[in-house]
């Protein structure tokens, strides 16, 4: 039997967003455990490591003047200062070094972030995650019992924001059930995965093998 090597292309760039309370982080956490080729990007910042954090693993550390430099040769995907202190920022280098070697790439970012690697790099799946209603949404926010009121109400106004850019992603799918939502996210990247633009190689090697035949 004749053919061509129909193996999968690079990477895939998951750019997953969805309000606090969302249950995207959950829904990460289920992914990475069962998807063997599904890493989590690791971001860059200049705050001090914390007990227990390890270089590359949690976070890769920087000095200001070592992250402002990487920033100017375009060294990130998207990066920000926050609350006027420290720098986070996601590497292009890991990405496209994990990408290049076969792994999804799997990156839990805000609203802000995920247009801004969007624009950089049209082809990553964007997947907005939200609960079925806001209700719900108020619902486990006070759950955790760790907000007060006034924390809540500015987590609900973030979340309604959010949600107004929630057209401008690829998918959008609804956790009212942990499990259900992360299958549904599977799915997406199996799919994903092979669409004809992903797959034109194999479209031409294919042609090429017919006309050599």
């Amino acid at each position: 039997m004749t053919g061509c090597d129909t193996s999968l292309p690079p990477g895939l760039l998951v750019l997953l967003s969805g309000p606090s309370g969302s249950g995207k982080g959950n829904v990460s956490r289920l992914l990475l455990d069962r998807m063997p080729r599904l890493v989590l990007s690791v971001s860059a910042t200049t705050r001090a490591p914390r007990e227990n954090e390890a270089e590359g693993v949690d976070y890769y550390f920087k000095t200001e003047k070592e992250f402002l430099d990487i920033a100017k040769k375009g060294g990130f995907l998207e990066y920000k200062r926050v609350f006027g202190m420290n720098y986070y920022g996601t590497p292009r280098a890991f990405v496209d070094q994990q990408r290049a070697q076969g792994r999804d790439v799997l990156l839990e970012i805000d609203v802000t972030g995920a247009l801004e690697v969007k624009r950089k790099v049209p082809d990553a799946v964007s997947v907005f995650v939200m609960p079925p209603s806001f209700a719900e949404l108020e619902r486990r926010l006070r759950g955790r019992g760790t907000e007060d009121d006034e924390t809540v109400a500015v987590r609900m106004r973030t979340a309604y924001d959010e949600l107004k850019s929630a057209r401008l992603y690829d998918y959008f799918v609804v956790n009212d059930d942990l499990e259900k939502a992360a299958g549904e996210v599977r799915a997406i990247l199996e799919a994903s995965r092979l669409e004809v633009r992903r797959r034109l190689d194999v479209i031409g090697a294919i042609m090429e093998g017919e006309r050599q035949r």
